[in-house]
């Protein structure tokens, strides 16, 4: 019997270990069903040892527990999502309002310049028009 919870055990580590050298980085969802699955193959295991039948035992812990961890990392990578989706309006909803100061800054700056930097300006404070002074 010890042999075969070692041999579940064992089965489980070489398939969490294939899994998780795949190329690709894992989701938040394959890491929740990896880890169900393993807490549940070992739970399954303890409880099969129990009843005399640790290796169906094993299988259907690992199934449930792959099963739950898989629809709690989906969850939490729906939040995942969900957070990063907002990261990204407000970023761009600063970066609007930073664009918008700078353009009423320009603005002020043009309405409060003095009227001797002014074209056609005489420097007595009177507008002077291209032709002469304006009446």
């Amino acid at each position: 019997m010890q042999k075969r919870l070692q041999k579940a055990l064992s089965l489980s580590s070489l398939t969490l270990l294939i899994i998780s050298g795949c190329a690709a980085p894992i989701t938040t969802r394959e890491k929740g069903a990896l880890a169900g699955g393993a807490l549940g193959a070992g739970t399954g295991a303890i409880i099969g040892n129990q009843v005399g039948h640790q290796g169906s035992g094993a299988l259907i812990g690992g199934a449930l527990g792959a099963l739950g961890g898989g629809l709690i990392g989906d969850q939490m990578y729906g939040q995942e999502v969900r957070q990063h989706d907002m990261t990204y309006r407000l970023e761009q909803q600063q970066r609007e309002i930073e664009r918008q100061r700078q353009e009423l800054e320009a603005l002020r700056r043009d309405y409060e310049r003095p009227p001797s930097s002014e074209p056609y300006s005489s420097g007595y404070g009177g507008r002077r028009g291209p032709y002469g002074p304006a009446y």
